[in-house]
Order: C-alpha cells, then structure tokens, then sequence
C-alpha cells in the first residue's frame, strides 16, 4: 500500500468508517514470527560497565512511578511523590523518576507533594482501567485531572469499539479527550493513549491501534494498563517503536512510546532500552519519548545501581517499599 507522506495527506483516511478500514486493513500484515525472533535476540545484547550505569541511570529517569489502587491514601501518594523526587536517599545523584501516575482525585495531592520538582504528575482517566462508560463520563474524567493540575493524561480506549470494527468511534474519542487535555490558557497536557494490548489478541490489531492513535493526536502510545494478564512485552513493544519510527518518517511528527505492567527488573529494561535504540533510534532514548510504566521496577534499579557503585548487593532493605 502506497502511503500519504505527510499528516495533511492522510485527512482522506478519518473521514469516514470504511475509508478508515481501508487504510488499516491495508498495512502491512506482521509477521509474528519474525516479530518475536527480533525481539528476543535484541534481548541478548549484553551490558556491562559503564554503559550498563547510563542505562540504569536512563531507566530510573523514565518511570512513570505508579500507584493505581483502590486503596490508595493521601499519605501514599505523599510518600511515592517523595520517593520520585529523591529515589535513593542516600546518593543524591540518582535520577529523578519522569513522573507519578495517580488516579484523578490525587492529582492534586501528588501536585503539592512535589512542590515544583521536575516531575511530572500523570494521571489515568477515560474510565481507566476497563474504558466502560459514556463518553461525557470520559471526558468529564479528563478534565478533572487537567483542572488539578495533571501535566500529562493516559487514557484507555474502548476496545469493544476497536474489537467490533468501529475504528472511526475509537479515532474520534481519542480526538475528543486530546481536546479535553487543553487548559483555559492554551496550554496541554499531554496524552497518552493506552489499547491494553493483551486485549487485541493479534499483532496486526496492535499496529492497526496504534496508527489510529497517532492519527488521532496521541503524544503517547502506551501497550497496557498493567491490570490484565498480559501486559508489556518485548515483541508488541517493538511492534509499537516500528509504528511510531515509520509514523515520524512520514509526517515529521515524533510520537513516545511507553510499555507498562510486568517490567520489574533492571535486566528487563535494559532489553527495552536496546529495543529503543536499535528501532526508532536514539532520538526517543529520552523521558520525553520513552516511559516505563511501572512502580516494582525502580526498587531493582536502585539495588543495581548501588550495587555498581559500592561493589556489593545491598538487597531489598535498603530501598523504600512503595
């Protein structure tokens, strides 16, 4: 299929249902196979050293550092923000973490928590994490966070919408809550959108998602929400940098990548750190274009890292338990 090369020339794809279809169902088909082999043998590369200290340094700074639970208090949220700004206590060198993802009623408290710190405050909406609700109730949502103080948004999409075929439903949501990230003067926050990968059942499901995403407006594409079985992986995180590589090349328009759910050790970001480089390259190996959606996963860092540092394991009592 002969793609448009530039944003205005894809105007024609979302004017309607079947001219939508048309170009999804016009990418190129994945190959499964092939996909899965990439991404398993971009996992073997071997880290050491001094790289393997920026990366750990690089990991930390892209977190996402995330609580998402119905048991959330104040005084959690109060202690994860605190922990994002100074993850080890004891070597202020470590790297501030990218941002604290809350639900939308703690949005202000992490707010305030973080008292101006370069951190961002993320927070879930749309209904999050199942996307079940009438789209005034979605939005509503969305602008709730921005009003207190949310400086990015990630949004689910329906993918009963997306799974019964109406692709031009889930264009037009996404559309509608990036609206809704724009603030009274002008500014907004960005957007993450989230399909919950584990949901779509194929891989060819995953690249038809995410070009609807990057059409849509996303400033994100994120893989899960982190409540399914199946989360993040190496091979549909791949899946999603050769989207947002081939999007660019054709449009100019860079557009992140963020994997969330069951990346919780220091050897598995480091595989997605490689998938970064060796797919779109090192102009998203920064927290403005990649993100870790995690919570577990900077525990193992921290030990890593001072590990490094110190020569010796220090184990699990020397960092915070989230």
């Amino acid at each position: 299929m002969t793609m448009p090369t530039t944003l205005t020339a894809f105007a024609d794809v979302t004017t309607s249902d079947s001219a939508l279809r048309r170009f999804l169902h016009g990418l190129p088909g994945v190959d499964a196979v092939g996909l899965e082999a990439r991404a398993a043998s971009l996992g073997t590369r071997s880290i050491k050293t001094t790289a393997k200290a920026y990366a750990i340094d690089l990991a930390i700074s892209m977190i996402d550092l995330t609580t998402l639970e119905g048991a959330d208090t104040p005084g959690k949220v109060r202690a994860l923000s605190a922990k994002a700004v100074n993850p080890d206590p004891t070597d202020r060198s470590t790297p501030m973490t990218a941002a604290v993802c809350v639900y939308p009623d703690m949005v202000a408290t992490a707010k305030a928590a973080l008292n101006g710190a370069d951190v961002k405050v993320a927070s879930v909406a749309t209904a999050f994490p199942a996307g079940r609700a009438a789209l005034p109730v979605k939005l509503a949502d969305t602008r709730d966070a921005v009003a207190a103080g949310a400086d990015e948004i990630d949004m689910v999409i329906d993918r009963g919408a997306f799974l019964a075929g109406r692709y031009l439903d889930t264009y037009e949501l996404i559309k509608a809550v990036k609206e809704a990230c724009v603030r009274p003067d002008g500014t907004a926050a960005r957007l993450k959108v989230i399909f919950e990968t584990g949901e779509l059942s194929t891989y060819d499901n995953i690249r038809r998602a995410s070009w609807i995403g990057m059409l849509a407006g996303a400033d994100f594409i994120k893989t899960s929400t982190g409540k399914v079985g199946v989360n993040a992986t190496p091979a549909n995180t791949l899946l999603m940098l050769e989207a947002v590589r081939d999007f660019k090349a054709q449009t100019g328009i860079q557009i992140g990548v963020k994997p969330a759910g069951g990346i919780r050790t220091t050897k598995d970001a480091i595989k997605f750190l490689v998938l970064v480089n060796e797919t779109a390259g090192e102009d998203w190996l920064s927290n403005h274009w990649f993100r870790f959606g995690a919570s577990s996963l900077l525990n193992d860092l921290l030990m890593q890292r001072q590990k490094l540092s110190t020569g010796r394991y220090s184990g699990p009592d020397y960092v915070t338990v989230d």
